[in-house]
């Protein structure tokens, strides 16, 4: 099961009493995966589809409660993708469909007594903050979708029109989470991206457990990234510090070569033979070997006056 479907199921379970939170839920719902008939004989009617039957069975349950309407509910195997069936919630004219929408604010009526689609969010069913809860609560049962956090963190809701979506974008971002909109083919995207914004809103339409197990993995990934930087640099650390030693020898070497190492200053000369007798340790252990012992500053002052003596050589 993927951990939109997880993140889905949890919702779907979410037990609401409060009616003005039920009205936004299902109102979110229909406008975002809902569909309208009209047909001359049968008058209109309204679907709402889904692959996920938890959802299929909470639209039906808050049809229930709220308006005491028994839906439709028909089942089709999905020929595309062979694997999920698709549940229709259908409500038809004789079940008072036309009103349902207008209550819902799906539909509106005029001045003139004509209908029409309304494609904004009715701000009379967002007015309290656990009503606009619920609202984003039905949109993402609708229309949302959640990556795999142990991949990526993306979080996004799609619309085919234009109005709903910047609504739904303003929406969340009345809760400050940061959430922008683009346009994908035929559809409006309203995404959210960063890791601590997404866990907001699963907070905020009430995912409590998808919101645990991805702060688990935010943990762990965070934890891994941690470590791999502290290994990167370590190893960094070490190979500037072999790279320093390779140079050292070699000019060394070439002191030794050309002059000999007699002819260098008591404290250059000794630091010089502990370094070719002990290539591989740190030049604080080599510090800690001289009587009296210096600190690891005056080694590497040392060693760099030796590099600058091997440098002249190198030049003459």
């Amino acid at each position: 099961m993927s951990f939109s479907a997880e993140v889905k199921n949890e919702l779907s379970r979410i037990i609401d009493e409060k009616k003005c939170c039920q009205m936004a839920e299902l109102a979110a719902i229909i406008k975002l995966s809902g569909s309208i008939n009209i047909n001359a004989k049968q008058g209109l009617s309204f679907k709402v589809t889904t692959e996920n039957p938890a959802i299929a069975r909470r639209i039906f349950s808050l049809l229930k409660s709220l308006f005491d309407v028994h839906a439709d509910v028909m089942v089709k195997k999905n020929n595309i993708l062979k694997k999920n069936n698709i549940y229709y919630v259908v409500v038809s004219a004789d079940m008072n469909s036309n009103e349902i929408l207008k209550s819902l604010g799906v539909l509106k009526e005029y001045h003139d007594g004509s209908i029409g689609f309304n494609n904004k969010i009715n701000v009379d069913l967002i007015k309290k903050s656990c009503c606009k809860k619920a609202f984003l609560r039905g949109a993402f049962l609708a229309s949302g979708s959640i990556s795999n956090p142990e991949k990526t963190y993306h979080l996004e809701f799609v619309s085919n029109n234009q109005e709903l979506a910047e609504d739904v974008m303003k929406l969340l971002n009345s809760f400050d989470l940061g959430a922008k909109i683009i346009l994908r083919k035929n559809s409006y995207v309203v995404y959210i991206k960063e890791g601590d914004k997404i866990i907001d809103l699963l907070n905020i339409i009430g995912a409590h457990n998808a919101l645990l197990e991805l702060e688990n993995v935010r943990i762990y990934k965070e934890m891994r990234n941690n470590v791999n930087r502290l290994v990167n640099c370590e190893t960094a650390n070490l190979n500037k510090t072999v790279d320093a030693a390779v140079r050292q020898i070699e000019s060394i070497k070439l002191i030794q070569e050309k002059i000999g190492l007699k002819k260098l200053p008591p404290n250059l000369r000794e630091v010089a033979e502990l370094r070719l007798n002990y290539p591989d340790i740190s030049l604080k252990e080599l510090g800690q070997m001289l009587n009296p012992p210096i600190g690891k500053s005056g080694i590497n002052h040392r060693l760099r006056k030796i590099e600058k003596i091997a440098e002249e050589l190198r030049d003459e």
